[in-house]
């Protein structure tokens, strides 16, 4: 049950005092426990919370100025059937609450699984072939296996990303640098419309806000802290795409990047966070190894893998995968070749024999039968 106007309009009316922002008003709702009690707060309970500053506390004293365009805001939603997500509410995403800074306010159309493991795939908007088609891949990879793939919408290699999850029935979150009535790039509409029907747009910002430069870096950090890792595609030395990895990392998310050509200028920002320690991918199964500690990989009723798999893989088909094992390491193409299983079943056999030490995966995806 959605939280009705008076439950929400507090929420915007700390959203339209000035000098504020994201980490007072998460401030002020650790300090007081909502924002209703917030706003009501005598001055010198105010002053005593670190980092509100007196404009921001005469601001909250002067309320009443704001309440007409907050109130306009929350009805201008409300009519379009816009999902509102705040902050303390069960729906807002788990992960995204432990940044330093999440936003108090999410607007979004479709539907928000706030248990989905996620992963977000960025990278160049002006992309290569070989990176769409390598965003694509993995994305479609990594949503056949469960994940949900997110990711900006923009051109390039975010739009290859929700393509490919698309193309896999599976589920994804486009983070908009705009509010949700500023489609950017207009020419991703479709998408758009396409996206909420198996997945969410959301933002943070008022509805008519446009795509201000500026605006990108502060969606990156919801990019980031949606996901349990972030994975660049492809990105030049001073990618913003790199802005997302680094906040991926501060968030203690893991990062990875896909090498490209020594001679693109179009890889050179994956190449260095490759030196600097990200964890190369050149298939889904290497994504799902590093992320199996933090999405719960492991095989059991009700695991988002055991959603994305038939039912019969527990039994004839991993006997089978099992029969075109041997000792001597194959490449995972061969297995799916050979056993005529669509990947993200093979894919989701070999990791599950794998956690029980069935299977040994080696440099390269290959994968051998371990010796008794």
């Amino acid at each position: 049950m959605e939280p009705d106007a008076a439950t929400l309009m507090p929420w915007f009316v700390l959203r339209e005092i000035p000098f504020l922002g994201n980490l007072g008003i998460n401030r002020l709702i650790q300090a007081f426990g909502s924002p209703e009690k917030a706003l009501s707060a005598p001055p010198d309970a105010l002053k005593k919370i670190p980092g509100i500053s007196r404009k921001s506390v005469a601001g909250i004293l002067q309320q009443k100025q704001y309440m007409p365009a907050a109130q306009r805001e929350l009805q201008e939603i409300t009519q379009l059937g816009i999902t509102i997500l705040t902050l303390n509410d069960a729906g807002f995403p788990k992960l995204l609450k432990t940044i330093p800074d999440p936003p108090p306010i999410l607007t979004c159309q479709g539907t928000l699984d706030p248990h989905a493991p996620c992963i977000a795939i960025v990278g160049s908007r002006n992309a290569s072939s070989y990176g769409m088609d390598t965003a694509r891949y993995l994305a479609r990879r990594l949503a056949g296996l469960g994940f949900c793939v997110v990711s900006g919408m923009a051109n390039g290699i975010d739009t290859a990303a929700h393509q490919g999850a698309l193309s896999a029935a599976g589920k994804t979150i486009a983070v908009l640098g705009s509010g949700l009535k500023k489609i950017y790039p207009r020419e991703n509409k479709r998408l758009f419309h396409t996206i909420q029907k198996s997945g969410a747009v959301i933002s943070e910002f008022k509805l008519d806000t446009d795509p201000y430069p500026y605006n990108f870096p502060v969606r990156n950090r919801i990019i980031a802290g949606l996901s349990c890792g972030t994975i660049v595609v492809e990105a030049r030395r001073k990618s913003g795409s790199l802005i997302t990895a680094r906040l991926a990392a501060e968030y203690n998310r893991e990062v990875f990047a896909v090498p490209g050509s020594i001679r693109s200028q179009k890889s050179q920002g994956t190449h260095s966070l490759l030196k600097q320690g990200a964890k190369l991918v050149e298939n889904e199964t290497d994504v799902v190894n590093e992320l199996s500690h933090l999405v719960h990989l492991e095989p059991h009723p009700g695991d988002f893998l055991q959603k994305s798999v038939p039912a019969p893989v527990t039994g004839r088909f991993k006997k089978q995968i099992m029969q075109l094992l041997d000792v001597y390491p194959q490449h995972i193409d061969h297995i799916i070749e050979t056993s005529r299983m669509d990947s993200p079943v093979v894919s989701a056999i070999l990791l599950e024999l794998e956690l029980q030490g069935v299977v040994k995966h080696h440099h390269g995806n290959y994968f051998s039968i371990v010796k008794e």
